[in-house]
This record gives structure tokens, C-alpha cells and sequence, in this order.
């Protein structure tokens, strides 16, 4: 896994990671609640269009109100130093870092 140390949230215990529980609660009031999906093309398009929204047009106070997209683009840093998209080889999820017991 490229070294990387996983790091999982408790079950149970969501406080854990606020920021995400955060988000799903945006997400899931604002966009999926807020649709019925006919089809997957369709609910791509939808999240799509919410995502690129949330980005880039909606300043959010943990940022000073500044946009996602305003907020990456004044870091000091080197975007190329981001973590590669993971490539994986066969099928759709990544293999399993440790095996269940028998």
C-alpha cells in the first residue's frame, strides 16, 4: 500500500472523524434526499453537477469562506507532491490488508 499507514474509525463512533460525518450529512440533505434517481446515468449526472457545486461555488466557514477550489489554490505547496490515484489490477476494490480468522 505504498507504506501508508490505514486507520479506521471505531464502530460506532463517528465523532471520530467529524469532517466526513459532516459532508455525508450535507451530502445526503442536499443532493440525495433531494432526488429521485431513474437511472445511474442520471444520479451520475446529478452528483456530479452537486460535487462541482460544493467545489467550487460555495464558500464554507472552515475555510474562511473560501471555496474548496479558492482554498487548494492558494497552499503553499506542490500539487504534484498529491498522492497518485490508486491503480488497481483486478476488479473494483483494493485486495484486503489482513485476512479474517479462521
Amino acid at each position: 500500500m505504498g507504506g501508508l499507514p490505514l486507520y479506521f474509525i471505531d464502530p460506532g463512533k463517528p465523532t471520530q472523524n467529524a469532517y466526513i460525518e459532516s459532508f455525508n450529512g450535507r451530502f445526503r440533505d442536499e443532493c440525495l434526499n433531494q432526488h429521485w434517481f431513474t437511472s445511474i446515468s442520471e444520479a451520475r449526472e446529478i452528483i456530479e453537477d452537486w460535487r462541482v457545486d460544493y467545489n467550487t461555488e460555495r464558500p464554507h466557514s472552515s475555510l474562511k469562506y473560501q471555496t474548496p477550489v479558492e482554498f487548494a489554490a492558494a497552499r503553499p505547496f506542490d500539487k504534484t507532491q498529491w498522492a497518485q490515484t490508486l491503480e488497481l489490477s483486478q476488479g473494483s476494490a483494493p485486495a484486503p490488508i489482513a485476512h479474517a480468522a479462521e
